[in-house]
């Protein structure tokens, strides 16, 4: 029986090429979705497909409402940002940021990585192209790893034989957006199934605009690829 990974899994370029790396590596995959509020909900249909073209062993979509926080736009009446510039992106937190969500997505994966029995739980997470967001940097993720082997069951139980229940793997931190597609290719994503638009139109189609369009276009530009994506 091959080990089982719950994988975070958004609908964006990121993640579908974390659940890829999973795969290759083995793993059973039971893809966790998030239904919170978000205004670019495309990506939930994306999710799905994702983990149908992938083979994941289960799909489950899990709903909170972010919207009662606000402070993002999101999840709020914010406007998104765009045509922001290089500069401007890779500056400061965006007001696109929600407020704690990885600390609240890998708190319930965490969860039911102790269900499923799963010994390691992948994230997307990237803090080389990405949006300035502190819950992508390595140092959170390996506070979260401490922290849910020190909180759940399985990992107190683990502890006193000296070892890790659940593993937080981020595959994709260290690289560049073009190397995450370069290597998604290979591990055989198809990239034209996913959403990574912020503000899309009541359609799904993208705004090209956006920062994380912006990112998604120049990372496919970089890796000489045709973005596949379709654009309003």
């Amino acid at each position: 029986m091959p080990p089982t990974a719950i994988i975070l899994l958004s609908g964006g370029l990121d993640s579908a090429t974390a659940l890829a790396f999973a795969r290759a590596e083995g793993f059973r995959c039971h893809c966790l979705c998030f239904d919170y509020g978000q205004r670019h909900r495309f990506e939930l249909i994306a999710a799905q497909r994702v983990a149908e073209s992938l083979h994941a062993a289960e799909f489950l979509t899990f709903k909170l409402d972010l919207r009662a926080f606000g402070g993002s736009a999101l999840t709020a009446d914010i406007d998104v940002p765009k045509n922001r510039d290089e500069h401007e992106i890779s500056s400061g937190i965006p007001i696109t940021y929600v407020p704690a969500r990885n600390l609240v997505f890998l708190s319930i994966a965490s969860g039911l990585a102790e269900v499923r029995g799963a010994t390691c739980i992948f994230a997307g997470v990237n803090a080389v192209d990405y949006s300035g967001y502190p819950d992508c940097r390595p140092e959170f993720i390996r506070s979260f790893e401490q922290t849910v082997n020190l909180g759940t069951k399985a990992g107190v139980d683990a502890l006193k034989s000296g070892s890790h229940a659940i593993d937080i793997r981020t595959p994709l931190i260290d690289l560049s957006k073009a190397e995450i597609i370069r290597r998604g290719v290979q591990l055989g994503v198809d990239y034209s199934l996913t959403h990574s638009c912020y503000d899309p139109d009541s359609t799904g189609g993208a705004c090209g605009a956006c920062d994380s369009c912006k990112i998604r276009a120049a990372g496919f530009k970089a890796a000489g690829m045709k973005d596949p994506t379709r654009y309003r």
